[in-house]
């Protein structure tokens, strides 16, 4: 099984499976020098671990964070960096009538079809458990950021219930445990994840990221493009079916003139757009205002509602589907998403130094009374 890395200098693979001892990583690319230790990685993987609030799996896992290799006295060295996170709280017997079955909506069928066998202990290698191995890398990725870049996210919608972008509140999303930045909506989710719990099923959810303090020039004008390889980080993630960046699909209903982003001269030189319909990222490359991507995550298929299956043995079956699951996986899809995109700059800036050296990081343009 190949295809167990992504990024070319910020370069991350992971590996383990959901019921296997451990799981981890290798970090390749970080460059020497940037203060690193298991603290700055551990509150990222706490905010994703399972077990938090009752709107999340209950499997406990304290999701503790070792560092193997790649740091000396508190730095990095430039080697591969390797990780480890141990497996406490497996119960493979909770899967064990599903072992001949394909779970419907689950990746199931699709594994056996391609390898001819399959990890049926909550999914293996395609379990959601992999993704604290990139939410650790990610922490790694914004010690190459540097401070100046902020990535943020917040979950702006359940089901069919969004966020009011009036009420707005970055600082809300660490009051409650939806990452929600509307205090009403806040509330209204809590009544809608119990109700949707004690029935057994499940809802989707759409999250929204935004990176700010990213320097124009990132990406490449072809097949390098910034908002290509952000989707393709964001769509790569466990349940994940659409990605947009900045208006994304609501561009479509946009005439020409409300969805240019207008520019103006800054007395120092330096443009200022007046919206950013675009995302921050114009022909594929960054133009220095916030990145904004969003992105829809089904709802978990592992549901007690019995649905219709088939068997290894090509028999038709019904099946229902028992153990600790996320009643809104896109609860914990927040942090996840905020380190694929806090790897894929990393991986862009990096490319940028590599090419363009001596680019400055505030670029300005020449001004006739200069």
């Amino acid at each position: 099984m190949s295809h167990n890395s992504f990024g070319h200098l910020f370069r991350v693979t992971t590996w383990g499976e959901s019921h296997g001892p451990a799981i981890g990583c290798v970090v390749d690319g970080c460059p020497p020098g940037l203060p690193l230790a298991e603290a700055d990685i551990q509150p990222f993987l706490d905010a994703r671990r399972p077990g938090t609030s009752r709107h999340v799996t209950q499997r406990r896992e304290p999701d503790a964070v070792r560092i193997l290799s790649g740091v000396f006295e508190g730095r990095t060295t430039g080697t591969p960096i390797a990780l480890e996170i141990q497996n406490e709280d497996q119960r493979s017997k909770d899967y064990g009538e599903i072992a001949r079955s394909f779970r419907p909506g689950h990746a199931d069928i699709a594994y056996h079809l391609k390898y001819g066998v399959r990890d049926y202990r909550g999914g293996g290698r395609s379990s959601a458990r992999e993704t604290a191995m990139r939410v650790a890398a990610g922490a790694i990725a914004r010690r190459v950021l540097g401070p100046g870049v902020v990535i943020r996210g917040a979950l702006v919608q359940i089901g069919a219930d969004r966020v009011e972008r009036d009420r707005w509140d970055w600082a809300e999303t660490q009051c409650n445990p939806f990452w929600c930045p509307d205090v009403e909506a806040a509330a209204r989710w809590e009544e809608l994840l119990n109700a949707t719990r004690k029935a057994g099923s499940s809802v989707g959810a759409v999250i929204e990221l935004v990176a700010e303090g990213v320097p124009p020039g990132l990406g490449a004008p072809i097949y390098g493009k910034l908002d290509a390889e952000i989707a393709a980080a964001l769509m790569g993630i466990n349940a994940v079916k659409g990605v947009e960046i900045g208006d994304g699909f609501a561009s479509a209903v946009l005439s020409g003139e409300e969805n240019a982003d207008e520019m103006r001269m800054r007395q120092d030189g330096t443009v200022e757009f007046l919206a950013n319909h675009a995302g921050g990222v114009l022909g594929g490359i960054s133009t220095g205002q916030p990145i904004v991507a969003r992105f829809a995550v089904k709802p978990t298929s592992s549901i007690l509602t019995p649905r219709r299956a088939v068997t290894v043995e090509g028999e038709e079956t019904e099946l229902r589907t028992v153990g600790r699951h996320d009643p809104c996986v896109g609860i914990r899809a927040v942090p996840v998403g905020e380190a694929m995109l806090a790897c894929v700059l990393a991986d862009h800036l990096l490319r940028h130094r590599a090419q363009n050296p001596e680019a400055p990081s505030v670029p300005r343009l020449p001004r006739e009374n200069a």
